[in-house]
């Protein structure tokens, strides 16, 4: 076996980190699957009026809902294939530390992304029962889901920092 090198312990560590970061992934199947189910509902109970716009609202929700997922996408990415930290030199175990950190920090999107498919659901739902206010609705909705990403933003952040300007390096 090898010789255990200070970038080989990143390197493994990174690739713990993606894996790890990709769990926020469960965020937005669980937003997204509430939304549909709300969806669904919605045209069921109202089919002649709620069909299109709770379907509408229903894909505009799940496609907010899915940025924690794609901001861990993101950090996981980074990690596997550009990851700053493999190229400096000293503190393996805080450069190895920084990268499970960073996919850690990911999993915090999980919140906001069930949130955010909550919101998309509540306002299919609200949609499909009465049609006419699918502006307000929409606007309600879109406000509620940008303050719930800030939790996932702030964990982005984390993640980024981690990666690229680790101080301890």
């Amino acid at each position: 076996m090898d010789e255990l090198t200070g970038k080989a312990l990143i390197l493994g560590m990174s690739a713990i980190g993606a894996g790890l970061a990709m769990i926020a992934g469960i965020g937005p199947g669980v937003g997204q699957g509430f939304a549909a189910g709300k969806a669904t509902e919605a045209v069921g109970n109202n089919r002649e009026h709620g069909g299109k716009p709770a379907t509408l609202v229903m894909l505009l929700g799940a496609a907010v809902a899915e940025t924690s997922g794609i901001f861990s996408l993101v950090v996981a990415i980074v990690m596997l294939f550009a990851n700053p930290l493999v190229t400096r030199e000293g503190a393996f175990i805080v450069l190895g530390a920084s990268a499970l950190g960073a996919g850690l920090a990911m999993i915090a999107g999980m919140g906001p992304a069930i949130g955010q498919g909550y919101a998309a659901g509540k306002a299919a739902e609200a949609v499909g029962k009465r049609p006419k206010l699918q502006s307000s609705v929409v606007r309600t909705m879109l406000l509620g889901q940008a303050v719930a990403q800030t939790t996932g933003i702030y964990a982005l952040i984390i993640a980024l920092i981690l990666l690229f300007v680790n101080v301890w390096a």
